[in-house]
């Protein structure tokens, strides 16, 4: 720019002529022509020098280019792997990987790989709008590396979040993951924005309208909020890109490393502190912490249901020859007769089947597909008469892998047939589960134990040991009989009465 002033002033002022002030300054020609013409300098051109080191790799680069058209969005190549294959594919290839990812930034905005929509910034008032989305996530639960789905709501407000792992994006996880949520703001937003979710959009039709799924209308109905779905497909992401960078910062910050728990309910604790831990940021632009606004927000939000909506999912099987229910694709035992309608209840984490008003049993929910789920308790009363049927039994196979059935109790079982043969013996063993039943199994595992342990196998050692504590009695403390001690008597003497021993005639 000072080039420019000089060059201006010397040919106004001072040489007059073109070739005067290059040869002057030092300047070609065609500079001071550039200068007499605007006081600004032109910006410089950038060379498109050729990639004349990744030339022969060109083509390789291309077709990669090329797949990823066809490939899904995420699944396509990064720069970095696109430098990583030419090494593995070329080994002897001396290319860096910036002058690779300078040649893919070029193509890909060629190709139209490459661009962001411009989108309108919103502002949302307190409590007026929240999003709510699924994202998957891995976590280490004892130790076996398990993949998960995670529900997510945001409010848009206060910046606020809610995160929760289930096994499955069921719609019974999906409606228990809002009430959660709900109580975690402490309140319900009055609108909620969606994808176009299985579990809520049973169709898409024309526009924004959809045919949804009647348990979320229901659902919908007993909370009070609106429901907005966004356009279907990945370019209409951005209509709900507060709960998108939400879910990216949660799993950067919360998800890295890959989270230790021993089940799934220590994860879910291990999310619900960090999304407290993450109220102490401040949001780019914003004057209050995210803590702060969700207290805030709090007051705008509707209220709270007196109750929750019922979350099962209703169905009404019949109990078959083998005791068991099937409820959608697995089949599950139950203590009912063969042949008896109940009602069975799927829950997001957990089956409870009921009858004539009570829950006659309750097993934890499989995702699998035709599995028998198995409770030896429930297959008790049919043992007393089947009793050989108890050692290859699937319920006793599924006791043995949950660890319910101990090494102690094959070894009395073995000494109660030793002692009263295989029949009677199994029918002991079937009424020391019993006890189990009534008493609690860990109780019933130390009494057998400690019978073992004193050489008895008898039940009712194994039954005194179970209650043998419920048994003691607190003793009798002496008290002052006070002002009553004046009526204290000596106490008979009964050595007269050894008169009565002497012979009539000594008496005589």
């Amino acid at each position: 720019m000072e080039l420019f002033e000089n060059i201006r002033r010397e040919y106004e002022f001072g040489e007059g002529t073109i070739a005067g002030v290059a040869r002057k300054l030092g300047v070609h020609r065609r500079m001071v022509r550039e200068a007499i013409r605007d006081a600004v300098p032109a910006a410089r051109k950038k060379p498109d020098r050729p990639h004349w080191k990744l030339k022969e790799f060109i083509p390789l680069i291309e077709r990669m280019l090329e797949d990823d058209r066809k490939a899904p969005r995420k699944q396509r190549h990064t720069a970095h792997r696109i430098w990583r294959r030419l090494r593995e594919e070329v080994p002897d290839a001396a290319i860096s990987e910036r002058s690779v990812r300078k040649y893919v930034r070029k193509r890909r905005v060629a190709l139209g790989l490459m661009g962001r929509e411009i989108c309108v910034p919103q502002s949302y008032p307190w409590g007026r709008e929240g999003q709510v989305d699924w994202y998957e996530a891995y976590a280490d639960l004892g130790g076996e590396r398990t993949c998960l789905q995670v529900f997510e709501m945001r409010s848009m407000a206060g910046g606020g979040s809610f995160h929760r792992a289930y096994p499955r994006a069921t719609q019974q996880a999906f409606l228990e993951g809002h009430e959660r949520a709900f109580a975690r703001f402490g309140g319900v937003f009055h609108r909620l924005r969606y994808d176009n979710l299985r579990s809520a959009v049973k169709r898409i039709l024309q526009g924004h309208r959809r045919e949804e799924t009647a348990r979320f209308i229901a659902f919908r109905s007993h909370w009070r909020f609106e429901a907005v779905f966004c356009n279907p497909g990945v370019e209409h992401a951005h209509e709900k890109g507060g709960i998108e960078g939400e879910g990216g910062y949660f799993r950067r910050n919360h998800w890295v490393p890959v989270p230790q728990a021993r089940d799934l309910e220590d994860l879910n604790e291990q999310l619900l502190a960090a999304c407290y831990d993450d109220e102490q940021r401040k949001l780019d632009g914003r004057e209050l912490t995210v803590g702060q606004a969700v207290l805030a927000e709090r007051t705008h939000l509707l209220p709270l249901a007196e109750e929750g909506f019922d979350l099962a999912e209703v169905s009404f099987p019949k109990v078959d020859g083998l005791g068991r229910v099937k409820v959608r694709t697995n089949f599950y035992s139950a203590p009912i007769r063969a042949g008896l309608e109940v009602e069975a209840k799927v829950y997001s984490s957990y089956v409870e089947i009921w009858h004539e008003g009570r829950c006659v049993a309750r097993h934890e929910r499989s995702y699998s597909r035709l599995q028998e789920i198995l409770d030896l308790e429930h297959y008790l009363d049919v043992l007393d008469h089947k009793p050989g049927a108890l050692a290859g039994s699937k319920p006793l196979e599924q006791w043995r892998q949950k660890g319910r059935w101990p090494v102690s109790y094959d070894r009395i079982w073995e000494r109660l047939m030793s002692r009263s043969g295989r029949q009677n013996g199994t029918r002991q063993m079937i009424e020391l589960v019993r006890l189990g039943k009534t008493h609690g199994y860990e109780q019933l595992r130390l009494a057998v134990e400690s019978a073992l342990e004193m050489g008895s196998c008898d039940i009712s050692t194994v039954q005194y040991l179970m209650t043998a504590g419920q048994l003691d009695r607190d003793r009798t403390e002496p008290i002052d009989v006070g002002l009553l001690s004046c009526y204290e008597r000596p106490l008979p003497v009964l050595t007269d009465y050894d008169q009565l021993l002497v012979s009539p005639e000594v008496l005589s």
